[in-house]
């Protein structure tokens, strides 16, 4: 071959090197884009798509982004390993978090890629209403298919003074102490012993607070017991405090409490309207029983809210001793018993008519 003719092979090569290269990058960017795009683009916003996927403490990258491309979340596991490993060479914040997952497969691969990197996992909320005991809670768990009723109340008598030593010693179970709030758990964590735990470290910071900078003679076991039975008692928010009133005065002067939700509480039953306690339930012996019983029982009966553990603190000065519900959540209040005993008469007598 002629010297001219390797010249112009050469400059030819010079000049169709770089364009090789410029195809071979644009090409590569091309497939990245393809791979970065949402599976699926034309979901409808009213109803947005999601899958819900498990990712295992230790999976590693490469196993996370085969599960997504099998689940139909992003178009390619090779993307995800190549980026991932970028990401790493980057030493970009964290890592993949393990936990439950809602991805949607609208979202770009490296948008739900963010969002296992930053943790986001599902979260299961449950609502704990004010005034429920243990029992209630364990059957609304249950029911929502969150555990086994017997799994909560198993959970609810194991005392964990270790890790909450200002729990009162000697305790049977953790009733009065379980704080009514809305509670939001990483799904794969919603167990009975995990959600006895969230409780408890909810009342330790906005319970607990509450009896510590207070000046009051009650032990912390007496004054959650007190607090649930005006939280049973008192159903609107202005006679919180002479309810909380009237259990005070009575303590201080040695009469029985006669709280009717004790007595409930011992016996298992709930009264109604058409239905109160009758003299003999009254009559039955329990610990629980604060008409037979002076002083408080030997535990809380439910667990108080916020106001009713700051009222059991501070509780209005009256000289009542004595009140009767009208059942629409109001009360007779009454000095003495003779009062009491005409307000409740002239109760039944409506209540029959």
């Amino acid at each position: 071959m002629a010297k001219g003719s390797r010249w112009v092979r050469w400059s030819f090569l010079g000049l169709l090197l770089p364009l090789a290269t410029g195809v071979a990058a644009w090409q590569g960017w091309a497939w990245w884009s393809w791979a970065n795009q949402p599976v699926s683009e034309n979901a409808p916003e009213a109803v947005p798509q999601t899958v819900q996927i498990q990712i295992p403490p230790g999976t590693p990258g490469q196993q996370i982004g085969q599960d997504l491309e099998a689940a139909g979340l992003i178009r390619s596991a090779l993307a995800w390993k190549l980026w991932s490993r970028w990401q790493t060479w980057q030493d970009a914040e964290g890592g993949f978090q393990a936990g439950t997952y809602a991805l949607s497969p609208t979202d770009s691969m490296t948008a739900i890629a963010d969002v296992i990197r930053s943790g986001r996992v599902v979260q299961t909320s449950f609502t704990i209403p004010e005034g429920w005991n243990r029992r209630q809670m364990a059957l609304y768990f249950e029911a929502e298919g969150f555990f086994s009723a017997d799994a909560f109340l198993a959970a609810t008598e194991r005392v964990p003074r270790d890790s909450y030593p200002w729990l009162p010693e000697g305790l049977p179970h953790l009733e009065g102490f379980l704080f009514p709030d809305t509670y939001q758990l990483p799904a794969e964590d919603v167990t009975a012993e995990a959600v006895v735990d969230a409780m408890l470290a909810r009342f330790e910071t906005v319970g607990l607070p509450v009896y510590q900078q207070a000046t009051t003679d009650l032990t912390l076991l007496e004054w959650a017991t007190l607090a649930s039975i005006v939280e049973k008692e008192a159903v609107v928010a202005d006679e919180r405090g002479i309810i909380a009133g009237v259990f005070t005065n009575r303590l201080e002067q040695n009469i029985p409490l006669g709280a009717d939700p004790t007595v409930e509480y011992g016996l298992g039953i709930v009264q109604t309207p058409e239905q109160p306690l009758t003299w003999t339930q009254v009559g039955t012996p329990s610990p629980y029983n604060t008409y037979i019983n002076p002083g408080l029982p030997p535990t809380p009966i439910a667990s108080a809210g916020q106001a009713s553990l700051e009222a059991t603190l501070s509780p209005d000065t009256t000289d009542y001793l004595f009140f009767v519900a009208r059942y629409d959540g109001t009360h007779v209040f009454s000095r003495t018993l003779a009062e009491h005993e005409a307000a409740r008469d002239a109760i039944r007598a409506a209540i029959d008519n």
